[in-house]
């Protein structure tokens, strides 16, 4: 089973400044419903391809750890990173960076492996019954809260600049 889910927003902040809060994993918590922390594995500290990291996730009263290892880092482009657990690679979860006149387009994507033979396990795991209904709806929190971090970082335009569209 391979089901690939992509939401988009557009946000006012230069590819370059949503690329860094992106790839520190250990903001996720900040953005994520479902995420509430992230730390990197020894010998890691930032986004590089391969780098390791534990993801820490609940919903409800149901809590899970992952393991996530970054497979795309393209400052100002690409962020992407396999999810697995227990050695089994279940998920990639990724976001595609793209300038717009008023700042960036930040599109996160996320690809569901799965086997139906995983899907009753990982609603008893997780509580979740729909996950792709779930992914839709925290995908599109997590970019309307990294828009508000963004934006309300960003230094305020008067003027000309502000009667730009």
């Amino acid at each position: 089973m391979t089901d690939e889910l992509r939401i988009s927003r557009d946000i006012a902040a230069s590819p370059e400044e949503a690329y860094a809060v992106i790839s520190d994993v250990t903001r996720m918590g900040e953005w994520s419903e479902e995420c509430y922390a992230c730390e990197w594995h020894e010998g890691f500290d930032g986004p590089e391809l391969g780098a390791t990291f534990d993801g820490h996730n609940r919903h409800d009263d149901h809590e899970w750890t992952t393991q996530g290892r970054i497979i795309e880092a393209e400052p100002g482009r690409s962020f992407a990173f396999e999810c697995s657990m227990h050695g089994y690679h279940f998920s990639t979860w990724g976001y595609r960076i793209e300038p717009i006149r008023r700042g960036c387009r930040i599109t996160e994507w996320s690809e569901d492996l799965r086997p139906e033979s995983a899907l009753e396990y990982s609603k008893q795991l997780s509580g979740i019954d729909d996950r792709a209904a779930r992914n839709r709806q925290t995908m599109a929190g997590t970019l309307d809260r990294l828009a508000a971090a963004l934006e309300r970082d960003l230094p305020q335009k008067t003027g000309a600049d502000a009667a730009q569209p």
